[in-house]
């Protein structure tokens, strides 16, 4: 029969993991068995998240909109980004120092006119209390205590009183403020160290993660290659196994025909011995019995000759036909044993072993014909895992170390310096507190002076007989309105100061780092020394910093926000169908020999069409009908009529003789009984079990030789393509490893690799302790004091004149 011979081609190792994939691309399936699953490898693993800490929001002061309306109103120009990028890069050395100033002076126009309000403000009110003070110790402005009573006088001083009150209220409450916003200065101050260190913290623990997770993608590709390592080492099993899956479907069916015809032949073989000897020995023992009898017969032939034997002559003819001469042939016996040695001889069932052992073979033979080319593979395996590792130096992780030591560097000094930052704040606080006491002794003064004057004061007395608890509301009101001038003209230079440096701080960093100018700004190129990341990150385009930001702030990945694309073709890098062409070139370098299975021989196949034939030609009907001859002789029937006969026999000795006979033929039925019969028994059963397997061995036999014929074809004809389609099959699976890494790298890393939310967090973070709470605070406060310090003004006015209308006069209106 056609050898059965696969060739299974595979391209050499020439720089790339996948040169063994050459027989995925050749042989067709026809129409042999569907390939097996292809077995599930090991799944990636999901990056995991790392948790960060959580950073409290912006906590916007109830002072907030209307401090921000006013610093919007007295500057109300933009960011004042070029003027600022030309006195960083002059730094010092400004060619035109007139025009430079004059930019300067009309960008903070609106600052210097609320500074010269508070300078003059601050010239004028100790000016005026000293003035004041002088001209009343001089008997004027006041000062003389004499009032003249006009019908007018209760209708001023109710209007004095209600305006003193309500100017009051309305430095009260900036007052209040002033308490509100220095405790909230305190509290943001407090916490600042512990949410600046939480926002460097998950910037930490951001810059730890992401070379962790480019780690995790990396051991995930070692993992692939290992996966497939381990494939190709056991490449035998897997795709010899496969090869005998497909083979086994025709085969296994032919095969266990043979193996059940074997047995069909063993059994005929036994059958066809137990006959032949049942038959030799059957025929010895008739031979014997026919003696016997022929004896028998003679003695009494002789008997009934006797004239003295009465009534014998009738009987002679009837005697005559007593015989026991009855041999069996079985037709074509000889031929059916000559056909079953020649089969016997063949040994279908080594044929079986050979068969079922060359089957066996096929995982070993794989793995013996692919030993070279799966060792060049795996070192070509070990050759990529090193360039996939080498594929970190591709990526800018040392920048992250860098900014890590900063950041590390940057808490140190923040743990360092955070105790005096306490005790300084604690100072500040104090003094907070001392201007928030002295502006609220100027209200207890004003408000007590109206209670007084209110309880005290009856509009019916005279002047100079006023109470005296209306006169110490008269000194309540002269004492705040003293206080006033003593101390507001130092609280507006804490407030220009403290304007000054809150509200530029708010339009030049605050304002502009929430709208994103001041990212802008710090981008601008030579503005910051070596700062530049393009060149840092060795890109082919600008990478502005807001742009960075507004990533980060969508929690976008690093290979989108650094434009890592730009320094890693990943498409190239996991594109595992780029290397067919040199799959191509090394295509014909290997094949895999299967060992030549054939089923049955033509010789052996003759035999078995010979004992079918033969088994067909047997007739074991005559042979039964032969057993049923010797079944049906009865010499006792004829031992009972020598016994009649005796009995009217007069002479005695013929009398005996017939009754002698008449014993013999009855002993010789008895060992007909005991010896004939048994034998014949088996002899009928061996005929039976005979014929029933004769009467089946010819369909068997054609089922086997129609399994065997169509088995042997099938191999001869579509072992190479089952072979082929096996190897696709199991390069196909090893290629679908690396592309489900290769898909979930790509996802991985273009998705997932270092969302840096945590960056845009910690940013804001940044902005939310300086601007919305640090800076909200110090700018609420000067602006409550200087609305405290700006109605101080009217309170004055209204307190003095009220006094007059409560404290004791010496002179009266006569």
């Amino acid at each position: 029969m056609g050898a059965c011979r696969s060739v299974w081609r595979l391209g050499g190792c020439a720089g790339v993991v996948l040169a063994w994939i050459g027989a995925l691309l050749v042989g067709s399936s026809l129409a042999l068995p569907p390939p097996a699953t292809c077995p599930k490898g090991v799944s990636p693993l999901n990056l995991i998240q790392t948790q960060y800490q959580s950073i409290p929001g912006a906590d916007t002061g109830f002072m907030s909109g209307v401090v921000q309306s006013f610093l919007h109103t007295v500057q109300p120009n933009p960011f004042p980004k070029d003027l600022l990028v030309k006195l960083v890069e002059e730094r010092g050395n400004i060619n035109d120092v007139k025009q430079t100033i004059k930019e300067v002076l009309l960008y903070e126009v609106g600052f210097l006119v609320c500074a010269a309000i508070g300078i003059v403000y601050i010239i004028l009110m100790p000016l005026v209390g000293l003035c004041l003070a002088c001209c009343r110790c001089c008997g004027h402005c006041g000062g003389h205590m004499y009032q003249e009573q006009t019908k007018a006088v209760h209708c001023h001083r109710r209007g004095l009183y209600w305006a003193t009150l309500l100017t009051t209220l309305v430095i009260l409450a900036g007052n209040i403020c002033m308490f509100f916003t220095n405790q909230l200065l305190k509290v943001s101050v407090k916490d600042s160290s512990v949410e600046l260190n939480n926002a460097l913290d998950n910037l930490q623990t951001y810059l730890t993660t992401v070379p962790q997770q480019i780690d995790s993608v990396l051991i995930e590709s070692n993992k692939t290659v290992d996966e497939v390592t381990r494939s190709l080492n056991d490449i035998g099993p897997l795709l010899g196994r496969e090869i005998q899956r497909s083979l086994e479907g025709p085969l296994n069916p032919a095969l266990k025909s043979v193996r059940d015809i074997a047995k069909v032949v063993n059994r005929t073989s036994v059958l066809l011995v137990g006959l032949n000897s049942t038959l030799t020995q059957l025929q010895s023992d008739v031979t014997v019995v026919q003696a016997n009898v022929c004896s028998v017969r003679d003695s009494i032939n002789s008997t009934l000759r006797d004239p003295d034997c009465n009534g014998c002559s009738a009987y002679q003819s009837e005697l005559q036909k007593l015989t026991f001469d009855n041999t069996i042939t079985i037709p074509n016996l000889n031929e059916l044993q000559s056909a079953v040695d020649d089969i016997t001889k063949a040994n279908l069932n080594s044929k079986v072993k050979e068969g079922e052992y060359l089957f066996a073979s096929i995982p070993q033979r794989v793995t013996n014909d692919t030993r070279d080319i799966v060792q060049n593979v795996n070192q070509q395996l070990e050759v990529i895992k090193r360039q996939i590792s080498l594929v970190k130096g591709d990526i800018p992780v040392s920048a992250l170390s860098k900014i890590s030591d900063t950041l590390g560097e940057a808490q140190r000094y923040i743990d360092m310096y955070s105790p005096l930052a306490e005790r300084v704040e604690m100072i500040r606080w104090g003094v907070g507190i001392i201007l928030s006491c002295v502006v609220l002794l100027v209200v207890v003064c004003n408000l007590l002076g109206l209670f007084w004057g209110l309880v005290g004061l009856s509009p019916q007395d005279d002047p100079t007989e006023r109470s005296g608890t209306a006169d110490c509301a008269g000194t309540f009101l002269m004492a705040g309105a003293g206080l006033s001038f003593l101390f507001s003209w130092l609280f507006m230079l804490v407030v220009l100061l403290l304007f000054i440096l809150g509200g530029n701080v708010y339009t030049l960093v605050c304002q502009p780092w929430r709208s994103g100018q001041l990212l802008q700004f710090v981008d601008t190129p030579g503005l910051i020394p070596g700062f530049d990341l393009r060149k840092t990150l060795s890109l082919k385009s600008n990478l502005p910093l807001i742009e960075v930001y507004n990533d980060c702030e969508q929690n976008r990945p690093l290979w989108t926000t650094l434009h890592l694309y730009e320094l890693i073709d990943l498409n190239d890098l996991l594109n595992v169908s780029k290397y067919k062409e040199e799959i191509q070139k090394h295509f014909d370098s290997n094949e895999i020999k299967l060992p030549t299975i054939t089923l049955l021989t033509p010789e052996i196949r003759k035999k078995l069409h010979s004992f079918s034939d033969m088994a067909h030609d047997v007739d074991l009907s005559s042979v039964t009908q032969q057993i049923n001859n010797i079944f049906s002789i009865n010499l006792t029937e004829t031992a009972d009529m020598l016994d009649q006969l005796a009995t009217v026999q007069i002479n005695t000795s013929i009398k005996e003789q017939l009754t002698q006979e008449a014993n013999s033929l009855r002993r010789i039925q008895s060992d007909n009984v005991t010896t004939i019969i048994p034998q014949l028994t088996q002899l009928n059963s061996n005929i039976y079990a005979l014929s029933v397997i004769a009467s089946e061995i010819n369909g068997t036999v054609g089922d086997v030789l129609n399994k065997v014929v169509t088995a042997q074809d099938f191999l001869n004809t579509n072992t190479t393509q089952i072979v082929k389609a096996a190897s696709r099959e199991f390069l196909d699976c090893q290629m679908g490893y690396f592309t489900t890494y290769a898909d979930w790298a790509n996802l991985t890393i273009t998705q997932q690799v270092g969302l840096c939310g945590p960056v845009a967090e910690a940013v804001d973070s940044a902005e939310v302790i300086v601007c919305s709470n640090m800076m909200e605070s110090v700018n609420a406060f000067w602006f409550s004091l200087g609305w405290c310090m700006i109605f101080l003004v009217p309170s004055i006015i209204f307190s003095i004149k009220l006094a007059k209308f409560y404290r004791r006069m010496k002179h009266s209106d006569v």
